[in-house]
C-alpha cells in the first residue's frame, strides 16, 4: 500500500458484473467520500457504489 493510499482510507468503489470492482476514488474523511457518491449517483444512477474504509493490511497479516 503506498503513502498515499495510507493517507486516503476511505474508498469508493464501483461495482460490476461478474464479482468485478472498480476503486473510483479515495479520500482522507468519510464525509467528503459520501459527497463525492452523492454526486456520481446523479450523474449516474443505474451504477451501483460502496463506501469502504481500507485499513491496508490483509487480515494474514494481523495475526
Amino acid at each position: 500500500m503506498t503513502y498515499h493510499q495510507r493517507l486516503h482510507p476511505w474508498v469508493i468503489i464501483r461495482l460490476l458484473s461478474k464479482m468485478q470492482r472498480v476503486v473510483v476514488a479515495r479520500f482522507r474523511k468519510r464525509s467528503d467520500a459520501e459527497g463525492h457518491l452523492k454526486a456520481l449517483k446523479r450523474l449516474m444512477p443505474d451504477a451501483e457504489f460502496i463506501i469502504i474504509f481500507d485499513h491496508g493490511q490483509p487480515i494474514e497479516e494481523e495475526l
